[in-house]
């Protein structure tokens, strides 16, 4: 206090007190814990003000540059060696430091291409397994529909979850469940078909909280005109799960057996749940490790109200407005679409090309793969075209025609495909620009209902979820009473169009609830 009183007094004693190198040399010691270099030339204190703001001297000595800190608390003494090479190891720092933002989305990204891969491992591992026990292409169909069965139920629960306590817990929890069914899959396999079932059916219960979650943490950690950025940047890591489980699934099953994709995923599920626990929250402005400066630019880009309060969500309102029902039959179209890909791409280029197993995974994981790029090429673009004074009903409508009429157009010409490569070429070109729905309703939940967004994903989430568990299995009813694929693919692609149409007329990018 003696020093601080020194300090804070005017200027004789001040003067005496600074000249005094002794006296210096022992208050750095104490203050700082370190003994420095002292300058020759004695520091001249040019100003030193009562209050709480800083007043700092400084004197260059040998390229060097002391700074002289005074404030309410006491008082700081600092050095930056070197001044040129200080002010650019600054910027060197600051480039290094992150946004957590982006380290948010980098863990959702992660977690949503652990979630694909948990799915993909069964659609490779059936064709061993419909070989050892014997299943034909119809119930095939429903092995792989089974998983949809416990989904359908946990999209609109997970949503209401979502909107209540928020992304990260939900997001946890559901992980958690989702990596110990994966476990317990091979065992249940072995044990009884029910038992492979009904494990397959808890498995889908627990992914379906993985896309409200992503959703809902997406609109509270980007403003809007960063999120369909966001949003691209976790599809991609969801559709690089197709390609992960394709490529390795095989071999691990091939090395070590039917067990070995599915321990594997499950750990990795585990020790991404790890970090998520500690290093995440649910809304930037609980988290310790945001700035305030990123804070700001998050809040500020937003347009949209905060969580729900907690009550149920208006369920007639919500159904009674035509943007929402845009979003469902939007949902339908896709998960029709994406679920008959996903389940018999591999099934499909064995039966209809006569390529094995692993040449069919290879084919099967091209598409998957620039489908990751052009998600997030989807997003980017319509973030720019936002930034770029468009409106959100312009760009929705946009970004999902184009994720409905090109893969529509591009199903028909699969119908000609002679060769497994050209068939391959017209599905990445297919699941390339359904991408381009991320940007369209997968967005547009947010735009019309931020309060309501979790709920009425899950609404939509279940529609589509019962269109894909239809189209999975009446895909196999087609392959074995028709023994094509190209009738069903017709059909996808009309309702592709259809769609379309729709979404045009009645879609809008405007708050509605």
């Amino acid at each position: 206090m003696a020093a601080k009183s020194a300090l804070h007094s005017s200027s004789p004693n001040t003067s005496s007190f600074l000249n005094s190198k002794s006296n210096l040399v022992h208050f750095r010691r104490t203050q700082l814990r370190f003994e420095p270099r002292i300058p020759s030339k004695p520091i001249k204190w040019e100003s030193c003000s009562r209050t709480r703001e800083q007043s700092r001297e400084k004197v260059k000595q040998g390229g060097r540059l002391f700074t002289v800190r005074c404030t309410a608390e006491g008082i700081e003494r600092g050095m930056l060696i070197g001044g040129g090479r200080g002010r650019e190891e600054a910027v060197a720092s600051k480039m290094l430091d992150i946004p957590e933002r982006f380290k948010v989305v980098a863990l959702v990204a992660c977690v949503m291409c652990l979630c694909n891969a948990d799915r993909v491992v069964m659609s490779v591992t059936v064709v061993p397994l419909a070989t050892k026990f014997g299943w034909s292409s119809s119930f095939l169909g429903i092995v792989q529909s089974s998983f949809l069965w416990g989904y359908i139920f946990s999209s609109v629960i997970g949503g209401v979850l979502v909107d209540r306590y928020g992304g990260k817990r939900v997001m946890a929890w559901g992980v958690a469940l989702w990596s110990l069914a994966t476990l317990l899959t091979p065992w249940a396999a072995n044990h009884s078909t029910v038992a492979l079932l009904a494990v397959r059916a808890f498995f889908g219960l627990a992914e379906g909280v993985a896309l409200p979650s992503m959703s809902t943490l997406s609109s509270r950690w980007f403003p809007t005109h960063e999120r369909a950025s966001a949003v691209g940047i976790s599809m991609a890591g969801f559709h690089l799960g197709n390609v992960i489980g394709l490529l390795l699934t095989p071999i691990m099953l091939s090395t070590v057996g039917i067990s070995g994709p599915f321990i594997l995923f499950s750990s990795l599920g585990l020790l991404w749940l790890t970090r998520w626990a500690n290093g995440v929250t649910s809304d930037p402005r609980d988290s310790p490790f945001v700035s305030k400066s990123e804070l700001r630019l998050i809040q500020a880009g937003k347009t949209d109200s905060p969580a729900s309060d907690g009550q149920f969500p208006p369920l007639r309102l919500l159904l009674s407005k035509a943007p929402s029902w845009a979003i469902i039959f939007a949902n339908i179209t896709n998960n029709w679409g994406y679920f008959v890909l996903l389940s018999w791409m591999p099934i499909y280029f064995n039966t209809v090309f006569n390529v094995n197993l692993k040449q069919a995974a290879w084919f099967s994981a091209v598409p998957w793969g620039t489908m990751a790029v052009s998600g997030y090429v989807a997003g980017a673009l319509s973030d720019s075209l936002i930034k770029a004074g468009y409106s959100l009903t312009i760009v929705r409508k946009i970004m999902q025609s184009i994720g409905f009429i090109g893969p529509g157009v591009s199903l028909l010409c699969l119908n000609y495909a002679k060769t497994p490569v050209t068939a391959a070429a017209l599905m990445t070109i297919a699941l390339s620009l359904s991408s381009f729905s991320q940007a369209g309703f997968l967005l547009n939940m947010q735009d019309i209902a931020p309060q309501y967004a979790g709920f009425l994903h899950g609404i939509a989430n279940s529609a589509g979820t019962l269109a894909a568990i239809i189209s999975t299995i009446g895909t196999g009813y087609f392959v074995q009473w028709l023994g094509s694929f190209q009738a069903f693919l017709t059909v996808t692609a009309g309702l592709y169009f259809v769609t379309a149409i729709f979404w045009n007329l009645y879609a809008t990018g405007e708050r509605v609830f």
